[in-house]
């Protein structure tokens, strides 16, 4: 007789997620996991860098799609390449940095040379070398497409457009351009890596979950009044900040309902900054421009690898099923006056950084989950709120700001995603 485990493997991820629970299997299962780097890593779109990071001719910055390493190039010409970084001779890795400028890539194990675009356009002794040059290029990622400044890449070269991927949620970007009196962000303030002993899944889901902060993080609001006072920190019933599903497993903590004074967000008075008020009313008009400053900036994911961490910029790097590691950087504005920028960096060191008052609970509370799903596991519930939230009329679904709505719209997608890519998945996992 087939047991309830046999039966839930057979028939993969339709079982493994439902409308208001998802099996612990799916952050520790190693066929699970190999499943998410083919149908969502490389065969979706995965955010790589943003264009300011590369603005001149030859500069790279060095990721990962998944496991894959490569790097983003910009061309004289300015097109911009994102290629891996594996030499086509014997495999080695091609940028050694992290990010940087060159007229030319070579390799330091035999020499060989390539363009910014991938072509090999030297070989050391090349009498020795009988092939085709035009057959020996670096292999370049088939779809590169970029949003505002924001770049995103492929493996599949059949892959729905940028914009189709993005959908309803190119709002959100927006929204972080639009913090620039310019409508341009910088991200030239380095990354920060932090090591999470867990499943990278839980980043996403952590980052847009609005019920856990009274409680992961005591202290930040013991120590500061800040402006998630008033966002996430009142009780049940006076909380104005929503959880949102932006479709296309996009989703969002919208804390502008709470603010009621410009700059709010930014936690200091409307007369703080005046030349960037002023600059922002000159840029977009009065009405739009007070309604920037009042709303702030967006806090959201942008599936599967990119947070729109409100001043911050973060990007999701799974490594194996409990392993993964949370990348940012400070999101500086183009047209503003360095104080801004300054009072950026510091905000985003208090948040994320090292000694920071936010991640380093949100990393010990994730690690703790990773261990007690260890073994045979279980279910985990997602079902808090789904009566009472609500489809606006633009198609986004609404939730109380503690609903698990931006989680169910996670895994709706995540469902869609690997169902699709693979019609009979069978991954190797045990359901108790």
């Amino acid at each position: 007789m087939q047991n309830e485990t046999q039966a839930s493997r057979a028939n993969g991820y339709e079982d493994l997620i439902t409308d208001d629970r998802v099996h612990s299997s799916l952050y520790t299962d190693d066929d699970v996991f190999e499943d998410e780097m083919a149908s969502i890593f490389r065969n979706g779109w995965v955010f790589i860098c943003h264009e300011s990071e590369i603005a001149g001719p030859g500069d790279f910055v060095r990721r990962n799609v998944g496991r894959d390493p490569v790097f983003a190039i910009r061309a004289r010409d300015g097109e911009i390449s994102v290629i891996e970084n594996r030499c086509a001779h014997r495999g080695n890795i091609i940028c050694q940095e992290d990010s940087g400028t060159a007229k030319a890539l070579v390799c330091q194990y035999h020499g060989w040379a390539y363009d910014t675009k991938g072509a090999l356009i030297d070989v050391p002794y090349p009498a020795g070398f009988k092939g085709d040059f035009a057959c020996h290029g670096l292999e370049r990622l088939p779809k590169v497409d970029s949003y505002r400044g924001f770049v995103f890449a492929s493996y599949n070269a059949d892959v729905p457009s940028l914009l189709d991927h993005l959908g309803k949620a190119t709002a959100l970007i927006d929204q972080a351009a639009e913090m620039s009196p310019v409508g341009r962000l910088r991200l030239s303030g380095g990354w920060i890596t932090h090591r999470f002993n867990c499943n990278w899944k839980m980043l996403p889901e952590n980052d847009t979950d609005g019920y856990h902060v009274n409680f992961v993080h005591p202290s930040f609001a013991q120590a500061i009044r800040s402006n998630y006072d008033e966002a996430v920190l009142q009780d049940e019933e006076s909380l104005k900040s929503q959880a949102k599903d932006w479709g296309n497993g996009h989703t969002e903590l919208n804390f502008s309902p709470s603010y009621t004074k410009s700059l709010e967000w930014f936690g200091c008075a409307a007369d703080r900054y005046p030349a960037y008020t002023k600059a922002m009313t000159d840029a977009y008009g009065a009405e739009k421009g007070e309604s920037i400053l009042l709303d702030g900036p967006p806090h959201a994911v942008i599936f599967p690898n990119l947070f729109l961490g409100e001043m911050n910029i973060g990007r999701f790097e799974p490594v194996s099923p409990g392993v993964c590691l949370h990348i940012h950087t400070p999101m500086y504005l183009e047209g503003v006056d360095d104080d801004v920028n300054h009072r950026i960096l510091r905000q985003s060191e208090g948040a994320l950084g090292p000694t920071a008052f936010l991640l380093a609970d949100d990393c010990v509370i994730a690690e703790r989950t990773q261990g007690a799903l260890a073994g045979e596991g279980g279910w985990l519930d997602l079902s808090r709120g789904s009566e009472r939230e609500v489809t606006d009329e633009s198609g986004i679904v609404v939730g109380h700001l503690t609903d698990e709505t931006s989680n169910r719209g996670f895994w709706r997608h995540y469902k869609k995603v690997m169902l699709a890519s693979d019609p009979q998945p069978s991954p190797a996992v045990a359901v108790a």
